[in-house]
């Protein structure tokens, strides 16, 4: 059911307008796929979107689209690490990304700069 509420709130490739969105959003079977970066000591204690303070241990993550505090599991698609992160921002904005992961959150995912991953909603 969570993958359901995600493709519907998700825009898919036939709604993107540019092409780098459409390749950003494209959805595989409840997934979201594609490029995720992460933000860290720039942003730290910075207020987010939900009106939290950033913090860059927690495991939290800036999704355009999911609901501020929804779950979601994130899956490195290169090593297959998983992490369970909230959505408390919005972003990622720019460069074709589809999430910014805090810096915990990446550090469990293994990934340096950024990565191919696929998100997809979890229950509460």
């Amino acid at each position: 059911m969570a993958a359901l509420a995600l493709s519907a709130s998700l825009p898919t490739a036939a709604d993107a307008r540019s092409p780098k969105t459409a390749k950003a959003a494209r959805m595989v079977d409840g997934q979201q796929v594609g490029k995720a970066s992460w933000y860290g000591p720039g942003f730290n204690g910075k207020k987010t979107a939900s009106g939290q303070p950033f913090n860059q241990d927690a495991l939290t993550a800036a999704h355009p689209r999911l609901p501020l505090g929804t779950r979601a599991k994130v899956t490195n698609l290169y090593n297959g690490r998983e992490v369970e992160v909230t959505i408390n921002d919005r972003g990622p904005h720019g460069g074709g990304r589809i999430i910014d992961l805090s810096r915990a959150a990446a550090r469990q995912l293994g990934m340096g700069g950024s990565a191919r991953v696929s998100i997809v909603a979890i229950s509460n």
